[in-house]
């Protein structure tokens, strides 16, 4: 990533006088995230661009000048992204759909197709090929390193019906047995379990502390305080020990993507 932006930004902070401490409490964003953008790890949201401008009085010079991208995403969704890509270690909890990055091209459509406000034809098809951009993290066969943890839920949700179920249940299988991915499931019969509230990620990374992602309704947010992301990490460990092992969780995907075969 370039760091031209990053260089603006500091310049126009140290220009403003204020600590990276200072523009943080100012633009309601946290120090390290500042940081990360100087420093060329990150890039700022659109809306954090704005709160940037306000705090420093720079019009609209950060929000104009994010780098343009085609990328179809969810603005709140934006920064998750960036540290997605830079990852050496992703944790992934689903709660009702597969996780993107091991999303087929038609479950995908599946599930991005029937959203509110309705989507475009175009649109549409711009948001499955950001989703299959992701996944192609998955084509380096070493990292990052990736865990999926699906509630049993995920598996029992035909989305896009039988065919695509079937197809999409057998690619995540095929990613565990060539050893790219470990995955886990949560049975139902568990009943509760610590994640229940909503989908989650948790990134580790070469060069700064990790972070953690959760996801609801249309809202998204970024975790970066050491405190609730070790919160988060021991939510993540204490679902894991309740779900099955890998081979059982293997046997039931398999069991699954046959049943959906025989429906389609």
């Amino acid at each position: 990533m370039s760091n031209t932006y990053g260089d603006w930004l500091r310049s126009a902070r140290e220009a403003a006088g204020l600590t990276q401490q200072e523009l943080a409490v100012a633009a309601v964003m946290t120090r390290s995230h500042i940081a990360h953008i100087e420093a060329g790890r990150r890039l700022p949201s659109k809306e954090d661009a704005r709160r940037l401008d306000k705090a420093l009085n720079t019009g609209d010079v950060l929000s104009s000048f994010l780098p343009d991208s085609d990328v179809a995403i969810a603005e709140h969704f934006e920064t998750a992204h960036r540290l997605e890509q830079q990852a050496t270690e992703l944790r992934e909890f689903a709660l009702s759909f597969v996780p993107g990055i091991l999303q087929t091209e038609r479950y995908a459509r599946a599930v991005l197709g029937p959203s509110y406000p309705p989507l475009g034809e175009k649109e549409c098809d711009r948001l499955v090929v950001t989703r299959l951009e992701r996944a192609k993290i998955l084509e380096n066969p070493v990292s990052p390193m990736v865990w999926a943890l699906l509630d049993e839920g995920v598996l029992c949700r035909p989305m896009g019906g039988p065919a695509v179920m079937a197809e999409q249940v057998t690619h995540i299988v095929r990613l565990a047995e060539s050893r790219r991915i470990r995955v886990h499931v949560l049975p139902r019969s568990l009943g509760f379990h610590p994640l229940l509230e909503g989908m989650l990620t948790l990134m580790w990374f070469d060069d700064q502390p990790p972070v953690a992602y959760s996801e609801g309704v249309r809202m998204g947010k970024v975790h970066e305080s050491p405190a609730m992301v070790q919160q988060l990490q021991a939510r993540y460990d204490l679902a894991l020990s309740d779900a099955l092992p890998l081979k059982e969780s293997l046997a039931l995907l398999r069991a699954t993507a046959k049943d959906y075969g025989h429906h389609d």
